[in-house]
């Protein structure tokens, strides 16, 4: 069955139909990242967007479901150049094809994805429409999708409870504002006992249970429409507790503490963006997927300072701050998908919690 891209610049591709025939207007982005694509499908920043994929084929070592970095795929939509229909790999549980259709995800396949990612870079991130209407109106379609927002989908994305990972070593309160499973599996794995929080717990019942350390997770979204979460966070920052925060996380800590964020032209997203450590000078390659960035000019340096930049554009990839035992990164130390370069940073956040006993 034929379906249809059409961004809001008027543009249209015609490719195939994949997953479910439903219609969905969304935020269209694209990922560079050579493998991982079901990590990608099932981690919670991609709620309120439609995925593109650049790399050419998808779907070739199917579905593995231990590999799922949350228990549901989030993206509204999938685009793709190519779609494996027969998965070659001994782990593979299902096909993308099968597992797109349970979830309800619409997507198009056949399209030219480098011309898309193209225009996407050089126009930036617009919305778009997937649909398998050949008789679209264009001039009913284009203001709907200039109206459509993401809106707060911190809500749509976090735990509905709190739930326990045991450990017998430190103690770690983790606000899950979209958390990918593989931050608590990270922690977990060097020892500790987490606690997995929803976005929208009180401060006050965090510092209550007397954690070691707390962190902060990724999340989709605009940072500056959570602004319950970041008056709890700020209370938490005026603690003596060590913090660490990852991507959204570490944007609202900055805005918990006076400092600005901005909308990217495309953002980041992907498994090859290069960081540089400012306090050894060193590069790492990482994982990324964020839409947003911190304001640095906009920085008081008496709280905190640039700790990682990015290499490419010279965008703020961390902070630490002054006096605090507190630290935060853009990108994800825990990969799934992507490199493993900065997982050492979650052993800085050990030994914070371990001097602070």
């Amino acid at each position: 069955m034929k379906a249809f891209l059409i961004l809001e610049d008027g543009t249209v591709f015609t490719g195939t139909s994949i997953g479910s025939q439903k219609e969905i207007i969304s935020e269209i982005v694209f990922n560079t990242s050579m493998t991982g694509y079901l990590e990608v499908l099932t981690d919670p920043s991609y709620a309120g967007q439609a995925v593109v994929m650049t790399y050419p084929l998808i779907g070739n070592y199917g579905i593995c479901h231990e590999d799922m970095e949350s228990a549901k795929p989030w993206p509204d939509g999938y685009i793709v150049r190519e779609l494996s229909r027969m998965p070659s790999n001994f782990r593979s549980e299902d096909t993308i094809q099968n597992f797109l259709t349970k979830h309800d995800i619409p997507g198009i396949a056949g399209i030219d994805t480098r011309a898309l990612t193209k225009i996407l870079r050089e126009k930036g991130t617009m919305n778009g429409m997937i649909t398998t209407n050949e008789n679209y109106n264009l001039d009913e379609i284009l203001p709907k999708l200039k109206a459509y927002t993401t809106g707060n989908v911190v809500e749509k994305v976090t735990c509905k409870e709190k739930y326990v990972l045991e450990g017998d070593g430190p103690a770690v309160a983790l606000l899950d504002l979209g958390a990918k499973k593989n931050i608590a599996g990270s922690l977990n794995k060097r020892g500790c006992r987490v606690t997995v929080y929803p976005a929208f717990t009180p401060a006050e019942e965090i510092i209550a249970s007397h954690p070691d350390g707390i962190m902060l997770s990724n999340g989709p979204g605009d940072p500056k429409e959570c602004t319950a979460i970041i008056e709890e966070i700020r209370k938490l920052y005026n603690t003596d507790i060590p913090i660490f925060a990852i991507c959204l996380g570490h944007q609202l800590m900055a805005l918990a503490n006076g400092a600005d964020t901005h909308k990217m032209k495309y953002g980041h997203r992907g498994g090859n963006h290069p960081v540089k450590d400012l306090e050894t000078n060193r590069v790492y390659i990482s994982s990324q997927n964020h839409g947003y960035v911190v304001d640095t000019d906009k920085l008081d340096a008496s709280v905190a300072v640039p700790a990682f930049v990015n290499v490419n554009d010279s965008t703020n990839e961390g902070l630490a701050y002054t006096g605090k035992n507190v630290f935060t990164v853009q990108f994800h130390p825990e990969a799934s998908p992507g490199p493993q370069d900065s997982g050492y940073l979650f052993d800085r956040f050990m030994k914070m919690m371990e001097v602070t006993k």
